[in-house]
């Protein structure tokens, strides 16, 4: 028995098939699922409070907040950065277009001239308008999943450019802790020169009177040489680093003179939080977590491109050898169709664009849970370090009192001939070095704060 169905009917037919398979929702994403347990609370001990608004106030130094303030206004990477949100935004307006309407209007004219060698020639004028509107018919939500895409794409831009703006603060403090560092460390070995000039003209007079060997007074000497390459080394550290703010700062980097005498004292609170909460705050993981998202659409986008599209599509206009004719509404032709268009076989390109969104999907799943991998190891390693950093400042401040009095102890015994110049140089060594190794680790743990403040995703 055979029967035929007209297409209508068969739509009607195959309409509760193609509702069945546009109804496969995606499975939910929650950022919880960053593909590790994660803990109550942080190895190391932490204040379980929110992270400050503005963590670069928490440092109390007018000096920077104006630095990162200039920054965030001038930096060029940052302006790139916001360019950026500016092209998302304007690539979801663009994916989101197919959902209207499309309506094009042409205005032609045309001069045609008919030679004939029987009857002679003749010419004239053509004007024509013409006006089209196309609409696709979002039956199973298509382009609206390809829309929400873009827009959620354009979100995880929004995220990379809040990221690189804490970046960007963060860069900025850190150079200026770095800058302070260098410049109090370059201080500090003036000083040492002063103090070793000293010995060395001590030294010589010794020399001179036949109480000391020359070897000594060579010693000396080339002590006083060696701490003099060392403050060339600390001043060209200097400048590198200024070279470096000013850049960041969108200015030209010059040999500027900064008016800086100290370090800010570190914050006493640190505010870590819960780790749960660091997956709604950073920026790169809400970037990651959006592109997640946004795979999801296109992977849905894709696989509705199996179902059948309706589309809509009027034409309308007039052609006239006569321009006032051309307004004239009894002159106007239109026509109004309406297509069903059923994908059967595109050699494979429908299935290879729903394998490649797919696998997509899985590459942006996976990169989110390395992202989130690396934000909480960012955030252990910071607060760990604290402890062992505040430990190793304790212990090298205690180490600057202990050179300090074996120094003068040196001395005291050099001028009495009980030790020798070696000895007294070594003190003066040893004190340069528990002095810039102190004022390091000093500006390591402000350093490692900002790392720390970075790591948590806190606002500048």
């Amino acid at each position: 028995m055979c029967f035929t169905m007209k297409p209508f009917h068969l739509f009607c037919f195959l309409l509760p098939l193609f509702a069945l398979s546009a109804c496969s929702l995606l499975s939910e994403r929650r950022t919880g699922d960053a593909g590790a347990d994660i803990p109550q609370q942080w190895s190391e001990h932490a204040v379980e409070q929110s992270v400050a608004v503005s963590w670069v106030e928490t440092f109390q130094d007018a000096t920077l907040k104006q630095l990162v303030d200039r920054a965030l206004e001038n930096n060029y990477e940052l302006k790139a950065a916001a360019a950026r949100i500016q092209a998302a935004a304007a690539q979801a307006r663009i994916d989101g277009s197919p959902r209207w309407p499309q309506v094009f209007f042409s205005a032609d004219y045309e001069e045609v001239q008919i030679r004939d060698a029987g009857f002679g020639s003749a010419r004239f004028n053509v004007f024509e308008a013409l006006f089209g509107v196309s609409w696709e018919v979002d039956l199973w939500g298509r382009i609206r999943d390809s829309h929400l895409s873009a827009l959620t794409e354009a979100t995880a831009v929004q995220a990379d450019f809040q990221g690189t703006r804490l970046s960007l603060a963060a860069r900025v403090a850190q150079s200026y802790f770095e800058l302070i560092e260098a410049e109090l460390q370059s201080a500090i070995i003036e000083q040492s020169i002063k103090e070793r000039g000293v010995i060395a003209d001590l030294v010589r007079g010794r020399f001179q009177r036949g109480l000391v060997r020359g070897l000594d007074l060579r010693l000396a000497l080339n002590d006083l040489t060696n701490a003099e390459a060392q403050l060339k080394q600390a001043r060209n550290r200097v400048q590198q680093i200024s070279k470096r703010l000013e850049t960041l700062l969108g200015n030209y980097p010059e040999d500027k003179v900064w008016s800086i005498t100290q370090l800010p004292l570190l914050p006493a609170v640190i505010p870590a939080g819960l780790p749960s909460e660091l997956l709604e705050r950073r920026p790169d993981l809400i970037a990651a977590f959006k592109r997640l998202q946004a795979a999801d659409l296109r992977t849905a986008s894709a696989q509705k491109l199996r179902l059948p599209r309706i589309t809509l599509t009027a034409t309308g206009g007039s052609r006239s050898v006569d321009l006032t004719e051309l307004v004239d509404p009894r002159a106007a032709a239109w026509n109004v169709f309406a297509g069903l268009v059923q994908p059967l076989f595109t050699g494979w390109r429908i299935q290879g664009e729903i394998f490649r969104n797919q696998a997509r999907a899985e590459e942006a799943l996976n990169q989110y849970k390395n992202t989130a991998l690396n934000a909480f190891r960012e955030v252990e390693q910071a607060l760990a370090a604290e402890e062992w950093l505040r430990q190793q400042e304790i212990a090298l401040r205690k180490a600057v009192e202990h050179t300090g009095s074996s120094q003068k102890l040196a001395i005291y015994s050099y001028r009495n001939g009980t030790i020798e110049i070696l000895t007294l140089l070594d003190s003066y060594r040893s004190m340069l070095n528990a002095q810039t190794a102190h004022l390091s680790v000093t500006r390591q743990l402000l350093s490692n704060r900002i790392n720390l403040y970075l790591a948590l995703g806190g606002n500048a």
